[in-house]
């Protein structure tokens, strides 16, 4: 027999438009404050009460970054928020998550935030979306506008109250004794294991149960609800983190109680090395490293033209990675996550970059920018312990602090005051000829042009990528 689930309801619009404040007021917790930039970096579920009856949330990135992600959090949406700010009106990223929206057909509210500031206009955002196609339900439309402020609790109850109708005009009705339905939204590995939050459309979850994803065998170990707590069973409608995955699996994925042969899929270019070498149009190769399986897949799907990626993971780089990059000439890039102290002096030692960012869009730009000017990267740095002519020049007698030193290098030479490029001519060891000195060893440097150093002075050197 039929029953009532809550409705689940995906959040989407433009970066720094007030999403997740909006939902840390829903859920009257701290989300907002605790990442980097006030940006989500990752999809989760949570599920909220009210007077009227629970709704589940799908707390979707805002960056175009993420469009792959908000295209899946769309389809396994009963109602849509498209969030826009009074003071910035219609930005590029609204407009592509309006499309997705309308694309998916999932009906949908549009919540005009911080309508509380002074140089907010919620017509002219009124007006904007018109332009886009939206017909609102005041002028005889389907689609409800809010004006709301997340900062003071403006218009939230009558955004849920609205979100509960929608779902009772849509039926939102699930089958306890159907085949169980679940679609996963994030994936990351932890201390347990992997771990898989997933949202519940059909019949109910329960630990102990064989399950389906892409085409591989799951054995529920464990449970948890989206408050946190440990649980037997999850219900429709409902998110929920599960414990027993051997894999990561892509977020979009159904999880099934059946197999079916159309779930059974080849992984794509975020889980592995998919892309075809085009050394015309390869400008810098990366070997991507991320906390998650949903942002890696969504960099991987945003990367700009010209950068090929080599490899893929989640998890904390090692030293396979630097060694990877090495024998690759490419670059490993982080997204929350580490190196140790040992790999990254690895990394130095090896001439390989290491480019960590908490900040998805700020991860792109940088790509987008070494592929359009160049990059420049740091192989060695020495420090000045003395000076003393020779053949009348001035020689820098110099201790490597980390990586090396490479006769004809470009270096620069940084002074209490003063920053100067200059290159290495000549080196020596006591009386030897050397042509490159590493981490640890001391020699003597000739730079060209001659100029002015103290001991003390820092000398990089650096190479264009």
């Amino acid at each position: 027999m039929k029953q009532k689930r809550p409705p689940i309801v995906t959040v989407l619009g433009h970066v720094d438009h007030g999403k997740t404040t909006l939902l840390d007021k829903i859920r009257s917790s701290s989300v907002a404050a605790g990442e980097a930039g006030g940006i989500t970096q990752s999809i989760g579920a949570s599920t909220v009460e009210t007077p009227s009856g629970a709704i589940t949330f799908i707390d979707t990135p805002g960056h175009a970054a993420f469009s792959s992600m908000r295209a899946r959090g769309a389809k396994v949406a009963d109602v849509a928020i498209l969030v826009v700010a009074s003071d910035d009106g219609v930005m590029p990223q609204t407009k592509e998550a309006l499309s997705v929206i309308q694309n998916s057909q999932v009906p949908f509210i549009v919540a005009i935030t911080k309508s509380d500031v002074v140089s907010g206009n919620p017509d002219l955002v009124r007006s904007q979306l018109m332009g886009l196609g939206v017909q609102f339900d005041s002028q005889g439309g389907q689609t409800p506008c809010i004006e709301l402020s997340a900062k003071t609790g403006q218009g939230i109850d009558l955004l849920l109250e609205t979100i509960l109708i929608l779902s009772d005009v849509n039926d939102t009705t699930f089958d306890p004794q159907s085949p169980l339905n679940c679609v996963v939204v994030e994936t990351n590995k932890a201390r347990e294991g992997v771990v898989v939050t997933v949202v519940i459309h059909e019949g109910v979850l329960r630990v102990g149960d064989t399950l389906y994803c892409e085409g591989k065998e799951v054995k529920v170990r464990a449970l948890e609800d989206s408050s946190g707590k440990k649980s037997k069973e999850v219900p429709a409608g409902m998110g929920a983190l599960v414990l027993g995955f051997s894999f990561l699996p892509e977020v979009g994925s159904q999880m099934t109680s059946e197999l079916h042969s159309s779930a059974i899929k080849e992984k794509n270019s975020a889980t592995g090395v998919e892309q075809k070498e085009s050394d015309s149009e390869i400008r810098l190769k990366i070997i991507l490293k991320s906390s998650t399986q949903g942002s890696l897949e969504a960099i991987s799907a945003s990367l700009p033209e010209g950068v090929y990626l080599q490899a893929s993971s989640v998890g904390d780089v090692t030293e396979n990675d630097v060694f990877l990059a090495k024998t690759t000439s490419a670059k490993i890039v982080c997204f929350e996550v580490k190196a140790q102290n040992s790999t990254i002096k690895l990394a130095e030692s090896e001439g390989v970059s290491i480019m960590s960012f908490k900040i998805i869009y700020e991860l792109l730009d940088k790509l987008e920018k070494i592929v359009r000017e160049g990059d420049t990267i740091i192989t060695g740095k020495a420090q000045v312990l003395a000076t003393f002519p020779y053949e009348n020049k001035k020689v820098a007698g110099v201790k490597i602090l980390s990586g090396k030193i490479v006769i004809k290098d470009t270096l620069v030479l940084f002074g209490a005051d003063s920053e100067k490029q200059v290159k290495v001519v000549s080196m020596r060891k006591y009386k030897d000829e050397i042509k490159e000195a590493k981490e640890g060893q001391e020699c003597g440097i000739i730079l060209e042009p001659q100029t002015e150093f103290e001991p003390g002075d820092l000398l990089v050197a650096i190479k264009k990528q």
